[in-house]
């Protein structure tokens, strides 16, 4: 019982270290990760690059195949370069294979002593950032150690040993055992970690270890398939075709590369179990991927065909968003990165609403205003969906910029909307005007032409600054709400005049002075934008 409790206890040290590290590696790379994800093309090769970099630096291809799941689900990766990356992600994930292997124990003091020192002194987000990977680096190997010496009465029994032994024997009884452990920790990583100490104690030879170690490649596939439960088809398929590359490598490497690979790592590290079983990882990834990299197309296939098509799928085109997806916020970075793409498409929404309206107003044309309302009903949607997603955000582990950024995303998302009720507002009067039969002078139509060109100008040039995060666009923004506010003086003025002089009536002049109104309201919510761009990027510089 002693025994468990401190490999648990040295497990959840283990764990909480490499998550802590991942945390502080993914901070540090930054706009870096997303970079990295905008990488992304139909090719194969720079798909793998793209999954093994990302999974290096948050230190779990689980995350990884779960962020590419949710890629899927919301349509913006494809089958092909979902597979590319999930090969990637396999490769990536060696590397904290390798570290643990070494004896890196009498660092781990020195680690977390400079990593608590300069998180308690720094003021700089990039040393608290570096503390964190110290302390993670502290905590994991200490963890190391404490599952080593928990296992390490169990070389006296010799019964447990004689059960270790009969995995090199029965290697299926190894896939079993190692696929069952990383689906229980849900981590390979973790379980890779526990193998080693056994290897490293002398407790288990690389003959029994294997099998284990190819049964935890396929058990890390748990993880993205459960995240799968729920999602369309495709990001179905895209966890399936993990688990079908896993299955497939697990399937040469035990049938034809076993012996050749035991040579190998055998001849690299002759008197160290624990380094051959990460060589043996490392290799065991490589060589799957290159010789699976030319039957990709077969793995989507089989994919396919173990996810086959439904009558109940839901239909891409309906989907009321698109770039978001719960599963992206294991790599909040790029979790960020793709809600600002929703928010922008949220505001592309709003302006066609505002056209439509607009557009209904002037030419009195029903269906466009029918149109209107269902695009202001769709931005109710989005803005209820997006600030929950926000709220999801702001709890994940995000750096200080990154944080500031969802803060003023939230003021964003109600800018919007806000645009969008505005929009609704015009409609309504517009449909008042069809109903009354009431027409706008010649001279009210220009200019209220005139000024609606000026308002779709500036809250389109508002989107635009907050896509480039150009401040001089929203610098601009300002100024032309300013010429906006004049024209909506100018409008209010030449109307009265009208009015004075019996050329507009006094009905006509309600709606109209309502629609500048609501006009020029729209101008202000584009300027709260272009202030939000300016307030983030300086905030970040």
């Amino acid at each position: 019982m002693e025994i468990i409790i401190n490999l648990m206890g040295g497990l959840a040290l283990f764990l909480y270290g490499m998550n802590l590290m991942g945390d502080g590696l993914q901070k540090s790379a930054g706009s870096k990760l997303k970079k990295i994800i905008e990488m992304l093309t139909s090719n194969l090769i720079m798909g793998v690059l793209v999954g093994a970099l990302v999974t290096a630096v948050i230190q779990s291809s689980s995350a990884t195949t779960v962020m590419v799941v949710g890629f899927v689900n919301a349509g913006i990766m494809t089958l092909t370069q979902a597979v590319g990356v999930i090969m990637g992600a396999n490769i990536g994930t060696t590397i904290t294979a390798q570290i643990v292997s070494l004896d890196l124990a009498g660092m781990a003091p020195l680690a977390l002593g400079i990593g608590m020192i300069l998180y308690l002194f720094a003021n700089k987000p990039k040393q608290k950032h570096l503390s964190e990977i110290l302390i993670g680096f502290g905590l994991l190997f200490t963890g190391m150690d404490f599952m080593k010496v928990a296992v390490e009465p169990l070389a006296e029994f010799k019964g447990f040993t004689d059960l270790l032994l009969t995995f090199g024997k029965f290697p299926i009884l190894g896939l079993l055992l190692g696929f069952g452990i990383t689906a229980i920790v849900q981590s390979s990583s973790a379980s890779m970690g526990m193998l080693v100490a056994l290897a490293s104690q002398g407790i288990i030879p690389l003959s029994a270890a294997l099998p284990i170690l190819y049964g935890q490649n396929i058990g890390t596939c748990v993880t993205s398939l459960i995240s799968s439960v729920g999602a369309n088809k495709n990001a179905r398929r895209a966890a399936m075709m993990h688990l079908v590359f896993n299955v497939l490598g697990t399937a040469i490497f035990l049938i034809f590369l076993s012996k050749p690979v035991v040579s190998i790592v055998t001849a690299m590290d002759p008197g160290n179990v624990a380094r051959q079983l990460a060589n043996t990882h490392t290799l065991f990834n490589i060589v799957s991927v290159i010789a699976l990299l030319p039957f990709t197309k077969f793995i989507i296939k089989i994919a396919i065909k173990l996810v086959p098509d439904k009558k109940t799928d839901e239909d891409e085109e309906t989907k009321t968003i698109k770039y978001i997806d719960d599963r992206m916020i294991e790599t909040p970075t790029i979790a960020l990165a793709n809600i600002i793409k929703e928010t922008l498409r949220m505001g592309e929404k709003a302006k066609d609403s505002l056209n439509l309206a607009m557009q209904g107003l002037i030419e009195k044309s029903p269906k466009k205003l029918e149109k209107s309302f269902k695009r202001e009903k769709l931005l109710n949607e989005l803005q209820k969906i997006i600030l929950s997603y926000l709220l999801k955000l702001s709890k994940a582990s995000l750096d200080e910029n990154s944080r500031e950024s969802v803060d003023i995303l939230f003021n964003t998302v109600n800018d919007i909307e806000r645009v969008g009720d505005h929009s609704e507002n015009i409609a309504e009067l517009a449909e008042l005007a069809i109903e009354s039969d009431v027409s706008f002078s010649e001279e009210g139509k220009i200019e209220l032409t005139e000024m609606y060109n000026k308002v779709v100008s500036t809250y389109t040039y508002c989107l635009e600054a907050m896509r480039t995060s150009d401040v001089d666009l929203a610098c601009k923004v300002i100024k032309m709400e300013e010429q906006v506010n004049m024209m909506e003086k100018s409008c209010r003025a030449n109307h009265m005049y009208r009015l004075n002089n019996n050329i507009c009536s006094i009905d006509k002049g309600v709606i109209y002075l309502d629609v500048i109104m609501n006009l020029e309201r729209i101008s202000d919510h584009a300027v709260n934008i272009a202030q939000q761009v300016i307030a983030s990027e300086t905030g970040n510089n």
